[in-house]
Order: structure tokens, then C-alpha cells, then sequence
């Protein structure tokens, strides 16, 4: 009679089989189907990772799952170890190899000819053949030896690698996101039954069908069409059918036992791997509803909110039931210490804060929103502006300030075209723009303000209009207007001299 020992490992997440005899037939059938394989080195069945399927099976067979004896340090010992004497083995051969077509070379010694025609020549090639052949397996054999150095070299490497603390906090986020994502499913149960609570008459169930995703009302694919089929067709099922399949679905999805296996096999592999890491601190730093919000979310809550309904009590709440580990309900309120205590108990360690990262541009300039008059002044030196810069065979022509409210403006701001922009001007009050100085592609001021302009309407001797927000405060700018204002009537004077000279 064959007795079996079946054990698992949390390290590799491995189950392994022992048996004291040879498996029959449909017993080594069921095992290969479950996905298990033949170690015949270990002289044993394993399979790759836990399932709920090969956890039953074993059971069946071996009645219990222990603990695996052998850690996976132990294991990968022993393997490099037999990985060793087979590399020692390939070189001995080798080395015997290659002595051996030393002495066959002997034949050959000080470049012997082969003499043909000779009564020697037929024992000649047959030496020169047997040399050959042993130097070709002399290299074959260094070959494998060299290769089976190098497995045992990673089967060491391998193992230390497993038992890295950085790889193991990695193998953590990948079972949390795995936590997510079997409680996503639950979740969507949830929020399924809240759909077929709402849709009961038959339109209601039809509409449901045909306009809500999958996703949201666990439908089965052709459901829809057999409760609206197309054309002439007579439906093969009643609405109300198809709304009892969909609660059944979301149902089995919640209360299954093979969901809630695979989070209680998790949260196990959770606890276990941090338990290597060592304890995790307790959080003792202020407490707030977005650390808490933070920690639901990491155990897969679905859009939790929290806020702190009396004097050191917080409150948590979900649209739909939170993961089982935490609650049973929708809801859970717990003093500050007591969530402490929980997410200590999860493993869970609130992430340190990030430093805001400080950009490399400079910060721009403020945005200044000018007064009636300023606006006034300032569409005046511009228009001054473009009289100074016009010759004698140039008409210049000025603007007007357009004043508007911020919905219009923004409105017509938007795109690289549009009428209405913000431009930086420096401290002589003009535009600031890109311009090529030293084959380097520079501003042509600083900037100190930004102001509102519209280009519609301007053209190369017509200059842009200054525009005034008026249901925005208004703000000085940080120039002297006058002076400016001055030095422009100046130069537009003097040019208006010079092209009168000129056309004297």
C-alpha cells in the first residue's frame, strides 16, 4: 500500500508530493493533471505555486499538508553540490580525453606523413581518426563541465537572491497587488448587486442588459441576446431568468469558497514574508483619514473615505462591504490607537513623506490684471512704440485697450492660435520675446509682469490690444508708467522729424 507525505513551503510557495511506492495509474493521472511534476533526483512530485486545486488533492491523498522540512537554502545546497560533482566528473573525462589524444598524436610525431600507398597508411588515418575523435570529446566534455559550474554558481546565487530583504519587500507589493485584485472581484459583486436591486421590471432588466458593460452586471456572454434577440427570433430566456443568473454570479462570487481561499492563502504568504523582514514598527506619528484612506486602499477597500467623527475617532467607510481581514461591514470606527494596533497588524508601515521636487525653470512672473488707466497709459506707449519703429514710407497705426470678463477670455485662450493670450513684458514695458543672440536662443528682457493681450485685428504696423479683466481685482504694475510713457513720445517725436527730413 502507497502512503503519502504531502508538505508545503512557504519560501518557494511550492507543494510538494512524497510517495513510499509507485503511483498507480490513475492516481499518477490525477497528479499530472493537477499540474504536479516528476523530481526524479528529489524523488518526489512538485508543483510550481499553490492552488486550491492541488491543496485538495493532497489533502485526499495524504489526509495533511505539513510544513517543508528542507528550507530552500538547504535544497539549493544540495543541488549545487550534486551540480558540483557532475561539473568534476565532465573534467575528469575531459582530461583523460585529452590525454588519450596526446598519445594518439605520438603517431605523428615531428609531422609524420601519412604515407600513401603504404601497407602503414590504412593504420595511420585510423589513428588520425580516433585522435580526432577524442580531441572532439575532450571538448565536448570541458564544455559541459564549464556549464555545470556555472548552474551550480546560479542555483547558490538564486537562493541568496530569494533571501533578499529588498526582492522580499518586491515579492510584498506583488502580493498586495494580488490582494487587490482578488478583492477587486469582490467588489464588483457588490457593486453588481446594487445594479439588479434597482432594475426589477422586465424594461428595466432589458435596458440593464443592453446599456450597462459586463463588468458591472456579471452578464454572461450572449445573455443579451437571448433575452432581446435580433429580428424576428423568439427570446430563449425570460428577463427575469437572466436578472436571477447575474444575482446567482455576483453571489457565488462573494461567498465562493475559492476567492476566499486564495485571500486567506495571501494574506498567509503576507504575514510570513514580512515576519522575515522582521516586526513592523508601530505607526506612531499624528493620524490623519488620508493615512487611513491610504492603508484601506493598499488592502484592496473599494474607494474608501474617512473622516474623524468624535475626539480621537476615526470612521472608514466604502461604497461596498470592506475586505474581510478589516471588517465585515461597509464601515469601521476605531480610536486612534486601535487602528494603530490594525495596521500593525496587517504589516502595514505608513510610506514616508516624499520631498517636493523643486523644478528647474524659473518661477514666472505675476500675473497682473491692470486698471482702466494703466491699461490706457500702457496701450499708449505701445502705440508710441510703433511710431518710433516706423520709416518714412511706413503708416503706423494704434489700438485700443479691449476690456472683457474672465469667461470670454478664457474661452478664447486656449490653442496656439488664438486671439487671446498672456504675454511676459519686461521693465521698459515691452513684449518679451525669443530672439538669437550668439547662436544661442535667448529672451530679449526680463521679465518682471504678465499681462493679458489680444492679437486679432493687428498686423506689422498695427501694435496688440491691452486687455482689462473686468471682474477681476485690479494690480499696479511694478514699473513707473510715466517715465515710460515719456521716453516713448521722445523717440516718436524724433522719428517723426527724421522721415519728415527725409521726405523734404
Amino acid at each position: 500500500m502507497t502512503t503519502f507525505t504531502a508538505t508545503y513551503s512557504p519560501e518557494d510557495n511550492k507543494l510538494r508530493l512524497y510517495a513510499s511506492s509507485r503511483l498507480d495509474a490513475e492516481t499518477f493521472a490525477r497528479i499530472k493533471e493537477a499540474g504536479f511534476k516528476w523530481a526524479p533526483r528529489q524523488e518526489l512530485f512538485v508543483a510550481p505555486k499553490w492552488t486550491p486545486a492541488r491543496e485538495d488533492i493532497l489533502v485526499e491523498l495524504a489526509g495533511e499538508i505539513e510544513a517543508e522540512e528542507m528550507t530552500l537554502a538547504e535544497r539549493a545546497a544540495i543541488k549545487a553540490e550534486r551540480l558540483d560533482n557532475l561539473a568534476h566528473k565532465r573534467n575528469r573525462e575531459a582530461q583523460a580525453l585529452h590525454a588519450r589524444a596526446d598519445d594518439l598524436s605520438q603517431a605523428f610525431y615531428m609531422g609524420q606523413p601519412i604515407l600513401v600507398g603504404h601497407h602503414s597508411e590504412r593504420k595511420a588515418r585510423k589513428t588520425q581518426e580516433r585522435m580526432q575523435s577524442a580531441m572532439t570529446q575532450a571538448i565536448k566534455a570541458e564544455k559541459a563541465s564549464n556549464y555545470w559550474l556555472y548552474r551550480a554558481e546560479g542555483v547558490e546565487c538564486f537562493a541568496n537572491m530569494k533571501n533578499n530583504p529588498r526582492v522580499r519587500a518586491n515579492r510584498i507589493k506583488t502580493l498586495l497587488a494580488e490582494l487587490r485584485d482578488l478583492q477587486r472581484g469582490i467588489n464588483a459583486a457588490h457593486r453588481a448587486l446594487k445594479v439588479w436591486e434597482k432594475a426589477t421590471t422586465d424594461a428595466q432588466i432589458k435596458w440593464t442588459l443592453g446599456n450597462l458593460p459586463s463588468d458591472e452586471t456579471l452578464a454572461s456572454y450572449g445573455l443579451y441576446s437571448a433575452v432581446c434577440p435580433f429580428g424576428d427570433t423568439a427570446p430563449t430566456m425570460e428577463p427575469a431568468a437572466a436578472r436571477a443568473q447575474c444575482i446567482e454570479a455576483a453571489e457565488l462570487r462573494i461567498n465562493g469558497p475559492t476567492r476566499r481561499r486564495w485571500i486567506e492563502h495571501v494574506l498567509n504568504r503576507l504575514a510570513f514574508e514580512r515576519s522575515m523582514l522582521g516586526d513592523v514598527p508601530r505607526y506612531s506619528g499624528e493620524l490623519t483619514p488620508v493615512i487611513l484612506q491610504a492603508f484601506a486602499r493598499a488592502h484592496g477597500a473599494e474607494k474608501p473615505a474617512c473622516s474623524i467623527v468624535d475626539d480621537g475617532f476615526y470612521l472608514l467607510e466604502s461604497p461596498v462591504p470592506l475586505p474581510a481581514h478589516l471588517s465585515d461591514n461597509s464601515w469601521l470606527e476605531l480610536t486612534g490607537d486601535e487602528w494603530r494596533d490594525v495596521m500593525q497588524a496587517c504589516g502595514y508601515e505608513v510610506p514616508a513623506t516624499k520631498p517636493r521636487r523643486t523644478s528647474s525653470k524659473p518661477k514666472p512672473a505675476s500675473l497682473v490684471n491692470l486698471s482702466e488707466a494703466q491699461a490706457a497709459q500702457l496701450q499708449r506707449i505701445w502705440n508710441l512704440h510703433m511710431v518710433a519703429a516706423c520709416k518714412r514710407h511706413q503708416t503706423p497705426e494704434t489700438n485700443e485697450v479691449r476690456a472683457m470678463d474672465q469667461a470670454r477670455f478664457s474661452a478664447n485662450s486656449k490653442g496656439t492660435y488664438s486671439p487671446l493670450s498672456t504675454v511676459e513684458i519686461a521693465a521698459d514695458g515691452t513684449k518679451v520675446r525669443g530672439v538669437w543672440r550668439g547662436g544661442e536662443f535667448v529672451k530679449s528682457g526680463e521679465p518682471v509682469a504678465r499681462i493679458r493681450i489680444c492679437t486679432a485685428g493687428s498686423g506689422f504696423y498695427k501694435p496688440s490690444a491691452v486687455v482689462r479683466i473686468v471682474d477681476k481685482p485690479c494690480k499696479p504694475l511694478p514699473f513707473d508708467l510715466d517715465a515710460l510713457e515719456r521716453e516713448a513720445q521722445a523717440a516718436a517725436d524724433a522719428r517723426i522729424a527724421e522721415n519728415g527730413r527725409a521726405a523734404a
